[in-house]
């Protein structure tokens, strides 16, 4: 089946069934590879997207549910003024370890932002509950996140 997906602004028919992962479409078909597959089961976040702006997993997001919404992804959240300082903010506090699930973290933290521009520890808490780093960084994720809203970390 022929789907119109608008990813990172662009427009993009692809062919596939409707049960197919947007993390496969988008990887396979789009070669759109910074989304990373992780668990399969939407439960590390390293596989966030945004559909119209709201992080979703693209591991368990059946390309038919796409719909006319909008997909970013890691390629094209610097087209967020939000997305790009948060962007700027991992680079400058050397947020990543290995990295592999930094494009997810990176997605979570822009859509908080978005919506929460000034976030407590808690909001971010909860923001990132559920994007998993096997590195350990969370200290300079939260501090990248303060970072990147203007505010210093506590």
């Amino acid at each position: 089946m022929a789907y119109t997906l608008t990813v990172n602004g662009s427009p993009h028919t692809v062919d596939t069934e409707p049960s197919t992962p947007l993390l496969w479409v988008l990887r396979d078909l789009l070669d759109l590879v910074g989304t990373k597959y992780g668990c399969g089961v939407a439960q590390c976040g390293a596989c966030t997207v945004h559909l119209d702006g709201v992080p979703v997993r693209a591991c368990v997001t059946p390309v038919s549910r796409v719909g006319g919404k909008a997909v970013t992804t890691i390629e094209g959240i610097a087209a967020n003024p939000v997305g790009a300082r948060v962007q700027e903010a991992w680079k400058s506090l050397d947020v990543p370890q290995c990295g592999y699930c930094q494009a997810g973290q990176i997605m979570s933290a822009t859509a908080l932002l978005a919506a929460t521009p000034k976030p407590t520890d808690a909001q971010i808490d909860e923001a990132m509950d559920g994007n998993l780093c096997r590195c350990a960084t969370y200290p300079r994720i939260r501090k990248a996140i303060k970072s990147a809203s203007g505010q210093t970390e506590a």
